[in-house]
């Protein structure tokens, strides 16, 4: 694509390729050659997702846009507009597109709020393994669905919390004590990464 570009549609442009196989050094410099003005078209992998700041950047274009989730694209387009030039974010489809990703593409054209971008994506995909290396699916809750019972969870939460907070009339030190101790030796081998940092 990016040779096709450069030579045909781009050609009186000056086009630059990033994508993840170029070393950290060689990334830096096109990044900083497109900053610079220096490149006109960056032709890019998902490589440009994430820590990226063009503020002069104000065009996207993402093929096969059918194929990423919601917080995918919603950090793509997320490049582009930094500045204080108009941006557009083009979402292009190939072939057939399911009735999930025309629901994401709709979602995009629809909002640009990354919390409803982030609880859209909940819905279709699932939350996945906070604590784990699973990106997608529902968790092994044996009760709770973190969509259906978000209420009774955040209730839950604000139970734990005001628990925890300090002094409280209701419960002894020595009780909460056993409770932190019996969740550390029920769950700790599967959320033991609560307590790093």
């Amino acid at each position: 694509m990016y040779e096709q570009l450069r030579k045909r549609e781009f050609s009186s442009l000056r086009v630059g390729l990033l994508h993840g196989r170029m070393s950290a050094d060689e990334k830096d410099a096109t990044m900083a050659s497109f900053q610079r003005g220096d490149i006109d078209v960056l032709v890019s992998t998902t490589v440009i997702e994430v820590g990226v700041d063009v503020a002069n950047a104000n065009i996207m274009v993402v093929e096969h846009a059918e194929r990423f989730g919601l917080s995918q694209l919603h950090q793509l387009r997320g490049r582009i507009g930094r500045g204080s030039a108009k941006s557009y974010c083009v979402l292009m489809t190939g072939g057939k597109v399911s009735v999930e990703a025309e629901q994401r593409l709709e979602a995009m054209v629809r909002t640009q709020n990354g919390f409803e971008i982030a609880e859209l994506d909940l819905q279709q995909r699932g939350p996945g393994e906070f604590f784990g290396t699973r990106q997608a699916g529902m968790p092994n809750f044996r009760v709770a669905n973190l969509l259906r019972d978000r209420e009774l969870l955040e209730a839950a939460r604000r139970e734990a919390r005001y628990v925890l907070a300090g002094p409280n009339p209701d419960l002894t030190k020595e009780e909460i004590a056993r409770a932190v101790q019996h969740l550390r030796g029920h769950w700790n081998r599967r959320y033991g990464l609560v307590e790093v940092g």
